[in-house]
C-alpha cells in the first residue's frame, strides 16, 4: 500500500501541466493546492515510515500523523476544482470521507485495552478507498479516460 501511496503522490506532483504562461488564477490556484496536498502527504508518509514499530509510543505516534493525514485529505476535499474538473470533487469528498472512516477506526484498533485487528482491517480498507479515488482524480487530471479510472474508485 505504501508504494501504491507514494505512486500516488509522485502523480500528483506531476500536475505541472496546468501551470502554463498565462494560466487561469483558478487552475494555478488548483495546481498550488495539489501540490501542497501531495508534499503534505509525502511528508506524513515519510514520518510515518521512520516510526520505531518497537518503541512503546508507537502507536500513538502513528495516530498522530493519520490525525494530520484525515486534516490533509479534508483539506484535499474542501478544494475548488476548475471548472473543466469540477465533476472530480465528489470524488474528492468521498477521499476525505473514508479516510476520516479509517482514521476513526485506527483509533479504535490501537486505544482499546487489546489490539482489535478487525477494525485496523476495516481501517485499512478505507485508507485504500481513500487513496483510490486520489489515484482516479490523478489519472483523470493526467488525461487517461474515465473509464479505466472510473473501476478502480468502485472498490
Amino acid at each position: 500500500m505504501k508504494k501504491k501511496m507514494i505512486s500516488a503522490l509522485a502523480g500528483l506532483m506531476l500536475i505541472g501541466m496546468f501551470a502554463s504562461c498565462g494560466a487561469d488564477p483558478a487552475v494555478t490556484q488548483f495546481k498550488e493546492e495539489m501540490d501542497n496536498f501531495c508534499e503534505n502527504i509525502a511528508d506524513l508518509n515519510e514520518s510515518i515510515n521512520k516510526i520505531d514499530a518497537g518503541s512503546e509510543n508507537a502507536a500513538s505516534q502513528a495516530l498522530r500523523y493519520l490525525d494530520q493525514l484525515d486534516s490533509a485529505f479534508q483539506d484535499f476535499a474542501d478544494m475548488d476544482f476548475p471548472k473543466d474538473y469540477d465533476y472530480l470533487e465528489s470524488l474528492a469528498d468521498e477521499a476525505g470521507e473514508y479516510m476520516s472512516e479509517a482514521v476513526k477506526n485506527y483509533h479504535i484498533a490501537y486505544e482499546s485495552e487489546s489490539f482489535d485487528q478487525a477494525t485496523a482491517d476495516y481501517a485499512r480498507e478505507n485508507s485504500a478507498r481513500a487513496f483510490k479515488r486520489v489515484q482516479v482524480i490523478l489519472d483523470i487530471l493526467h488525461g487517461k479516460t474515465p473509464e479505466t479510472s472510473a473501476s478502480a474508485a468502485s472498490e
